[in-house]
C-alpha cells in the first residue's frame, strides 16, 4: 500500500490522540478518589456497625432498668401491705412475727434492688457518652465520604472533558487518511492497543524493539511512500526526517 509520505506522518497525531485516550482509560479506572471512596465506605460502615452496637447496649441497660424499677416497686408494694396490717392490730402475734420477718427481708431485697439499679444507671450513662461519641464518629465518616465523593466527581469531569477534546480531535483527523490506511491502523490498534510508531532510528516506537540489521536494510529499501509494519508487533512504522 502506497499513501503520500506527509499522510503517513499525520498517521503518528492520530497515535498520540489514541494513547491519550489510553492513558486517560486507565486514569478512570484507578482513580485515586475511588480507592480512597472505597476506604471511607468501609471505616463508614465500621463506625455504623459501632453506632448500632452502642444504641443496642443502651436498648438492653434500658430494658434492664424497667425491669429493676418494676420489681423495685412491687416490693415497695409488698413493704406497704405488710406494714398496714402490722398497724392494723387485727392480727395474731405469730402473724405478726412472720410479718416482721417478711418485712425485714423484702427491706434487704429492695436495698439490693436499688443498689443494683444505680449501677446499672451509671453503666447507662457511660453507655450515652459512648453512644453520641460513635453518633460523632459516624458522622464525620459520612462527611468526610461526601467530601471524597465530590473530589472523584471533579476528577471525572475533568477526564470527561479531555476525554471528549480528544475523541473530537481524533475524528477529525481520522477524517484525513485513505480508509484503507485508516482500516490497518485501526486493525492493528485493536490488536494490539498501539496502532503506528515512529521508526526512531532503528527501534519500533510502537513496540519499543530493535529491529535487526537485515529488516533495517529492508526498510531502507522501501520507498517512502511504501507503507510498512514492524515485523515484532505489527503496528505502521512511520518513517520521518528526525
Amino acid at each position: 500500500m502506497d499513501v503520500d509520505v506527509k499522510v503517513q506522518q499525520r498517521l503518528l497525531d492520530l497515535a498520540d490522540v489514541d494513547a491519550e485516550l489510553l492513558r486517560i482509560r486507565h486514569r478512570r479506572s484507578t482513580l485515586p478518589e475511588d480507592k480512597e471512596i472505597e476506604r471511607l465506605n468501609k471505616e463508614r460502615q465500621s463506625r455504623k456497625d459501632e453506632a448500632v452496637a452502642t444504641e443496642i447496649a443502651l436498648d438492653d441497660l434500658d430494658r434492664d432498668i424497667k425491669r429493676l424499677e418494676r420489681e423495685i416497686d412491687q416490693v415497695r408494694q409488698r413493704e406497704t401491705r405488710d406494714s398496714q396490717l402490722m398497724q392494723s392490730g387485727s392480727v395474731a402475734a405469730k402473724q405478726l412475727s412472720e410479718l416482721q420477718h417478711e418485712l425485714g427481708t423484702l427491706t434487704r431485697r429492695r436495698s439490693l434492688l436499688e443498689d443494683e439499679l444505680l449501677e446499672v444507671m451509671e453503666q447507662r450513662e457511660a453507655a450515652e457518652e459512648n453512644h453520641k461519641h460513635a453518633g460523632a464518629r459516624l458522622s464525620h465518616a459520612e462527611q468526610e465520604l461526601e467530601a471524597a465523593g465530590l473530589k472523584r466527581n471533579d476528577a471525572t469531569a475533568d477526564l470527561d472533558v479531555a476525554e471528549r477534546r480528544c475523541n473530537e480531535t481524533r475524528e477529525t483527523l481520522a477524517g484525513l487518511f485513505p480508509e484503507e490506511f485508516l482500516a490497518l491502523y485501526e486493525s492493528e490498534r485493536r490488536a494490539h492497543s498501539v496502532g503506528a510508531g515512529r521508526l526512531q532510528g532503528s527501534r519500533c516506537g510502537a513496540c519499543r524493539i530493535e529491529l535487526d540489521r537485515g529488516e533495517m536494510e529492508r526498510i531502507k529499501a522501501t520507498p517512502a511512500q511504501r507503507v510498512i509494519q514492524c515485523p515484532e508487533c505489527g503496528a505502521i512504522l512511520v518513517r520521518t526526517a528526525k
